[in-house]
């Protein structure tokens, strides 16, 4: 800072900012290097400058008070960073997966307190933890409420959240039904097929080792006939990433003998399996008792 003609000091003690030796203003007094309070105090410094509202001017000392910025009004809110940045945000473009522990947490606990974010208030947690979730689910109620910004409520959430993780830890996976010929088909869907009096059909859907990820019913039609739309069958392929599949309706009529509509669709829907790279395990036609594959008949 040096106000033309003359030199000059300043200093400041708390919110007090003083001159000394103060002559001519002109160019307006700036104040530098100070980055947090800078643009604050140079807009306020603009302004006496502008007013002329110096004490004393052209003395050897003035002095103001000009309010610093406080560390709650430098900083950021969630709302306020970087859309990427948002842990509620990162987690929907980019996965669980992706996010800290921290920022797992502050998710579930919504909300910081006046000094600290959600995320910067559960990496100081973790931190006390050793960064190990094994000792944060150690902790108790009255422990973490311990911390400014973590309630009754919040609290709960945590340790319900590391309970949870702890069943999982122990949890059986469940066993999946496997499709590996057209008899297993028969035998899953038959049961739901055999005292209907109309056409429905059905699409199991599979991953690479021929276990059943979903079994989802595309149709309920007439009595000769149901209407079964190729493009739906890939659509829920893809977004339950399966990479086999295999389809089946019933006959009320008791025959087994595939109608010409059939075939059409079996066709299909073989190509559209081939170009993207989906295999078609069968096509089963069943009947109370009975059944009809197009693979075991060398069409598939």
């Amino acid at each position: 800072m040096k106000p033309q003609g003359g030199r000059s000091q300043f200093s400041i003690h708390n919110s007090q900012f003083t001159i000394h030796s103060l002559s001519t203003l002109n160019p307006p007094l700036q104040l530098v290097g100070l980055p947090e309070q800078e643009l604050s105090l140079n807009s306020q410094l603009s302004t006496l400058n502008s007013n002329s509202l110096w004490e004393g001017e052209g003395s050897q000392c003035s002095t103001f008070n000009l309010p610093l910025m406080s560390h709650e009004q430098t900083k950021l809110s969630v709302k306020q960073w970087a859309e990427e940045d948002r842990p509620r945000e990162k987690l929907m473009k980019l996965g669980a997966e992706a996010l800290s522990n921290a920022e797992l947490l502050a998710i579930l606990i919504g909300s910081g307190n006046k000094e600290e974010t959600a995320v910067d208030l559960m990496k100081r947690l973790l931190s006390d933890c050793g960064n190990n979730l094994a000792t944060l689910s150690k902790k108790s109620l009255e422990q973490l409420m311990d911390y400014n910004g973590i309630g009754e409520a919040k609290a709960i959430t945590i340790l319900a959240a590391c309970e949870l993780g702890k069943r999982r830890e122990t949890a059986e996976m469940p066993e999946r039904r496997r499709f590996k010929s057209a008899l297993d088909i028969y035998n899953h869907l038959w049961a739901r097929m055999r005292d209907l009096d109309v056409e429905e059909s059905y699409v199991l859907l599979m991953n690479q080792a021929y276990s059943e990820i979903k079994t989802l019913r595309l149709s309920h039609g007439g009595i000769t006939e149901t209407a079964v739309d190729v493009r739906l069958i890939m659509k829920e392929a893809l977004l339950n990433n399966a990479t086999v599949i295999a389809v089946a309706h019933n006959h009320p009529s008791g025959n087994t003998h595939p109608s010409r509509n059939d075939e059409m669709l079996t066709k299909k829907l073989s190509e559209a399996c081939s170009t993207m790279r989906i295999h078609l395990l069968d096509h089963v036609i069943i009947t109370d008792g009975n059944y009809y594959s197009f693979r075991e008949d060398g069409k598939l």
